[in-house]
């Protein structure tokens, strides 16, 4: 099994808790409908002839930690994703904050 260079015990205890299975359940715009509502990729698991093996990453659950953040977030914070999930669930939450009324508004009351 692959796993990776650098926190490989903090990867490891997510990857057990997830079942080696990917956790997104639709942030990335998907529904998932063949994995009953849960992304059907597992780690080292090959999705199809062109793609070769899935590998997935523990990442923060928050999709907008920097990587800064993501190094300091506990394990019990951390998620399994792909990497399409993951990069498609922050794409989507980036956009969400970017086309929401509210975006661009600074704050309403300055308490401090």
């Amino acid at each position: 099994m692959s796993e990776p260079l650098v926190l490989s015990g903090q990867w490891r205890v997510v990857m057990r808790a997830a079942g080696f299975r990917c956790q997104c359940t639709g942030q990335c715009g998907k529904t998932h409908a063949d994995g009953q509502g849960r992304c059907p990729r597992e780690h080292d698991r090959y999705t199809d002839a062109r793609q070769g093996p899935a590998r997935l990453i523990a990442a923060p659950a928050e999709l907008f930690a920097d990587a800064r953040q993501a190094v300091q977030v506990p394990h019990e914070q951390l998620r399994a994703w792909c990497e399409r999930c993951y990069g498609n669930a922050v794409r989507r939450a980036r956009k969400d904050v970017r086309d929401s009324p509210w975006s661009g508004q600074g704050v309403l009351f300055d308490i401090g």
